[in-house]
């Protein structure tokens, strides 16, 4: 079993920065960790992903040159640097860990909410 616990949601203007934290626990041999988010009405959508071993990072479009997945081994925790918010990345956060960059079999943390307002 693996867990996960997200932490550094909160309300901001548009513009501003948050920085999410995703702290790992349990048996930890997962290669890959996620962030996903999930909008009112809508479904969840994969935002970024970050290889454990060599952190090689995949973004989604949406996240491309304003957000930074990054890890601290020692930690076992894995951050979302977000910049430049937008009142639509407002949505409830969530940190996956797998081992296949498909997430197929994830283990997930219980979210954190992220409010951008204009």
């Amino acid at each position: 079993q693996v867990q996960l616990v997200e932490s550094g949601g909160g309300l901001v203007q548009a513009g501003s920065s948050l920085r999410l934290s995703c702290a790992a626990s349990g048996r930890t041999f997962s290669s890959f960790m996620g962030w996903f988010r999930q909008a009112p009405g809508k479904e969840r959508e994969f935002v970024a992903r970050i290889y454990w071993n060599t952190g090689s990072t995949i973004y989604a479009n949406s996240a491309k040159g304003r957000f930074t997945i990054s890890r601290d081994n020692a930690k076992n925790t894995v951050y979302l640097q977000m910049n430049s918010l937008k009142p639509e990345d407002t949505a409830v956060y969530y940190c996956a860990a797998d081992r296949t960059a498909q997430f197929t079999g994830a283990y997930w943390g219980q979210g954190t909410q992220v409010t951008v307002s204009s």
